[in-house]
């Protein structure tokens, strides 16, 4: 008996390679770095600073951040739930590499949804939004590293069309990557505070 449980334990195909789960699991922690990095150490009045009436200050881009971290977990959690849905893989137009670009991309401007407007979120400051948001990133980080799950075979509708469970991994680390660009945007600003 237990030769033959070793020899199916042989017959389990991993779901997503080693190489997508170190290129997720590297791309979540780089980019969380990054952020951590860019609002470390800054004062009130430098979290607070908007360069412009319509833009964002850095401590609503970390505000948006969490709340999207949190529906991004909720979004992958409730397309692995669902049933496999394969055949939608024809739907998919862009590569792993394509999505990362594109959603990094600050050059094509997105305005979020209502909900995800730092002005409606229920953060009370910068430490809070990015405790929520490090508490949503551990949670996917663990569920790369440990996931069983057909993420190739989950496919969901997207703002920017169809992505596989995977690739929704890959789109919540470049969506932090774009806001911590747009926080070096701002205190980049000749009028942002010393």
């Amino acid at each position: 008996m237990a030769s033959a449980l070793m020899m199916l334990s042989f017959l389990v195909v991993d779901p997503i390679s080693k190489k997508e789960r170190n290129y997720a699991s590297k791309l979540l922690k780089d980019t969380e770095k990054r952020l951590k990095d860019e609002i470390k150490g800054l004062s009130e009045a430098q979290l607070k600073f908007k360069p412009g009436s319509d833009k964002w200050s850095i401590e609503e881009c970390v505000k948006h951040l969490a709340a999207s971290e949190e529906m991004f977990w909720q979004t992958l959690e409730g397309t692995v739930k669902m049933p496999a849905n394969p055949e939608k893989r024809s739907e998919i137009t862009v590569t792993d590499e394509q999505l990362v670009q594109r959603i990094g991309d600050r050059t094509t401007k997105v305005k979020t949804n209502d909900k995800l407007m730092p002005e409606n979120l229920p953060y009370k400051d910068t430490d809070e939004a990015f405790e929520s948001f490090k508490k949503n990133r551990d949670k996917v980080m663990e569920y790369v590293k440990s996931t069983n799950d057909g993420l190739r075979d989950h496919i969901t509708q997207t703002p920017i069309g169809m992505i596989d469970s995977y690739q929704l991994i890959l789109f919540t680390a470049a969506h932090s990557n774009r806001h911590t660009q747009q926080i070096k945007e701002v205190k980049s600003d000749p009028n942002f505070p010393k």
